[in-house]
C-alpha cells in the first residue's frame, strides 16, 4: 500500500525488507527517515519508495537481531516487550505508534514499562521470542529473494555486535533522555539492553534513534 501521508512510528517495507518511520521532515527531497528494524540502520528515502504495513496478530519480525511474534492474546509479564500498536497515551506519559517497550510490572491487563510508561490493555500486543507456528514472516516482503546465509545472519546479535562496534554503547557513556530531559550514565549492560545509573533500562536499539536519546560522552574516546 503505498502511502500519501507517512506518520512517525509507521512500518513500512523499503528494499523489501521491514523499516520503522522515525522522523518526517517535508522540507527534504528525501523527506521520510526510516530505521530498519533488523539491525537499526538509518534510510533516507521518499514516500513513493516505501510500503505501508500495519502488524498484525502472529506476524514475525526481527527486532534488532532477535527475532519476534506478536500475540494479541498472550498476557504480558514482566520482562517482555509490547508493541504499542493503539497509542492513547495520558498526559504524563511519552510514547507513540509502535513503540516497542519493556515491561517492568502489570496490574489486570494494563502494564508500567520500564520508561514508567503506564500502557492500557487495548494499545498494545506483546511480543513473544521466537517464531510461532503458522506465524506471517513480515521480516521481508518476498522472503524468497533473501539468500538463505542472509536470513541466518540477520538473526544474529554476535554479527550485530560486531557491525556496531563503533556505535556500540559501552558502561561509562553519558546520554541524555530526550523524553524526560535526563542526564544519566550507563553503569551495566546486557546482551541486549543498557541500565543507566537512575535505574532506566532501555533496549540498545532506543540509543540508536536521536528522537530518544543523545550521547553526550563516549567514554571509549578517551581510551
Amino acid at each position: 500500500m503505498k502511502l500519501f501521508q507517512v506518520r512517525k512510528g509507521q512500518f513500512v517495507f523499503y528494499k523489501n525488507e521491514l523499516h520503522k518511520v522515525y522522523s518526517v521532515k517535508p522540507m527534504f527531497k528525501k523527506s521520510v527517515h526510516l530505521y530498519r528494524l533488523k539491525d537499526m540502520q538509518q534510510i533516507l528515502t521518499r514516500a513513493s519508495e516505501i510500503d505501508l504495513y500495519k502488524p498484525k496478530h502472529n506476524d514475525t519480525f526481527i527486532f534488532y537481531g532477535k527475532r519476534y511474534t506478536i500475540d494479541k492474546d498472550k498476557k504480558p509479564e514482566p520482562g517482555d516487550y509490547i508493541l504499542i500498536i493503539k497509542p492513547t497515551p495520558d498526559f504524563l506519559d511519552h510514547y507513540s505508534l509502535n513503540e516497542i517497550e519493556k515491561v517492568d510490572s502489570v496490574e489486570d491487563g494494563n502494564v508500567v514499562t520500564t520508561r514508567d510508561n503506564g500502557v492500557k490493555h487495548s494499545e498494545y500486543v506483546v511480543m513473544v521470542p521466537g517464531k510461532a507456528e503458522a506465524s506471517r514472516e513480515i521480516a521481508y516482503y518476498d522472503k524468497n529473494l533473501v539468500p538463505e546465509a542472509q536470513q541466518i545472519e540477520d538473526e544474529s546479535i554476535s554479527y550485530l555486535a560486531e557491525k556496531d562496534n563503533s556505535l556500540k554503547p559501552v558502561v561509562g557513556d553519558i546520554y541524555i533522555d530526550v523524553k524526560s530531559d535526563t542526564k544519566a550514565m550507563i553503569v551495566a549492560m546486557t546482551e541486549d539492553e543498557v541500565i543507566f545509573g537512575h535505574g532506566l533500562r532501555v533496549h540498545v536499539a532506543e540509543l540508536l534513534d536521536d528522537t530518544n536519546f543523545t550521547l553526550v560522552y563516549r567514554i571509549e574516546e578517551d581510551l
